[in-house]
């Protein structure tokens, strides 16, 4: 599993435009083979600032699947008019940890 994490700043005052955008191109993530779930969440000491996070079986689903069709290019059309700069976005994978497991973790105690 891999887990795209992207940083979105959109323009103060926009964040309403944003989550509705985020609403319209939220089935073209979710109808992608491969893609798992996806969500967004918004900052609470800066209410401009989102996270979406979206879970993908592979690199090459995210890839072959949604950023070389169309679907966004359709994405990138909804949200600019929002965006204060190119989101930043990075991926995540998941990390083996000797004698850690999700649910018997030093957070946890």
């Amino acid at each position: 599993m891999v887990l795209e994490v992207m940083l979105i700043d959109v323009l103060p005052g926009r964040e309403d435009d944003f989550l509705n955008a985020y609403e319209a191109a939220r089935p073209m993530f979710a109808s992608v083979p491969g893609c798992r779930s996806v969500r967004v969440k918004q900052g609470m000491e800066s209410a401009a600032r989102f996270l979406l996070l979206v879970e993908w079986d592979s690199m090459e689903a995210q890839e072959q699947g949604f950023r070389r069709t169309e679907r966004f290019a359709q994405w990138r059309a909804l949200i600019a008019a929002c965006i204060a700069q190119p989101p930043l976005s990075e991926f995540f994978g998941e990390v083996g940890v000797a004698g850690l497991s999700p649910t018997n973790n030093f957070f946890s105690h």
